[in-house]
């Protein structure tokens, strides 16, 4: 039996991660933080986790002509990723990602985009074949708005789901939330900004997605943390509950979510077993430290449901 075919398309980072006992305050040093280097990256962390889950997955990103990239290449390779499509930038370095993670396992993180920012249009057209090919394409928003735009028209003319994070949370535009989406995949922060209501609770996620619905999107899965995940479509709203686990890291577990529903979705799976499957899988990774280390495989995923 063939793999799905999972064409993921944004940023590949270099994560430099510093755990430390609290968030410092403005202007504040911390000592005796833990510091780690992991391989991160929304599009990067996506396609790792649907490829680790089973899928022949390719990405289309950029990289610097550095240290980080050649790493990032090796790791992709490791993880039978198509790196055909990975460009490299002469001039811009490699993206890289500063993390804090505190004791109770919450982040925050600042982004230096590097070459991330640098993925064209023009590139998006060399790899046309593999987003028309695809069982499915996933995208989120750390490239040019004009190249997720660009990829949502030649995914959508071919018919192909499309699953849209849209993270880093920014002000709604028709250039990403419009008709030709299959999938739009928000968190509380990002729900919130983009629907102009303020998710608290399951009511105001539900409220949240009701108002998304109005872009023509077919189907809105607010990921909510520790309350799981809610699904929104035209004919009905259904709340996914998720294990209570002792959390280490929350970092890329919306990017496990996402690669792992991506994935599930390419496979023909159903949209409700599909978020059940990405909630175990997201619920999972936060029981470790680091983006792509934390990242599960599908038995692990298995034994963990």
């Amino acid at each position: 039996m063939s793999k799905p075919k999972i064409t993921v398309i944004g940023s590949s980072n270099t994560d430099l991660v510093a755990r430390v006992s609290r968030m410092p305050a403005l202007g504040e040093t911390i000592l005796g933080a833990e510091f780690i280097t992991a391989p991160g990256g929304k599009g990067a962390n996506q396609a790792v986790a649907a490829a680790r889950l089973g899928g022949e997955v390719t990405l289309i990103a950029k990289l610097g002509r550095d240290a980080f990239g050649e790493e990032a290449i090796e790791n992709f390779k490791r993880d039978d990723i198509i790196t055909d499509f990975v460009f490299r930038d002469e001039q811009t370095p490699s993206g890289v990602a500063l993390i804090f993670v505190d004791e109770a396992g919450e982040n925050t993180i600042a982004v230096a985009s590097g070459a991330n920012a640098n993925l064209s249009t023009e590139e998006i057209d060399q790899a046309k074949a593999a987003i028309e090919t695809a069982d499915a394409v996933l995208l989120q928003l750390e490239i040019p708005l004009q190249t997720v735009e660009h990829t949502i028209s030649i995914a959508s003319a071919a018919n192909i789901p499309i699953v849209l994070n849209p993270a880093p949370a920014q002000p709604p535009s028709p250039i990403f939330l419009n008709e030709k989406l299959t999938f739009l995949t928000p968190n509380e922060v990002e729900a919130s900004l983009l629907s102009g209501i303020q998710v608290q609770d399951k009511a105001s996620a539900e409220n949240a997605g009701r108002e998304l619905l109005k872009y023509g999107i077919s189907h809105i899965i607010l990921t909510l943390g520790d309350m799981g995940a809610m699904l929104v479509n035209a004919e009905k709203s259904m709340p996914f509950p998720t294990k209570q686990v002792e959390v280490v890291d929350t970092t890329a577990a919306g990017d496990v979510f996402n690669g792992a529903f991506a994935y599930a979705i390419a496979k023909g799976e159903k949209i409700e077993n599909a978020i059940r499957f990405a909630n175990a899988a997201a619920t999972l990774s936060v029981t470790r430290l680091g983006a792509q280390p934390s990242i599960p495989t599908a038995d692990e995923v298995s034994d963990f449901i």
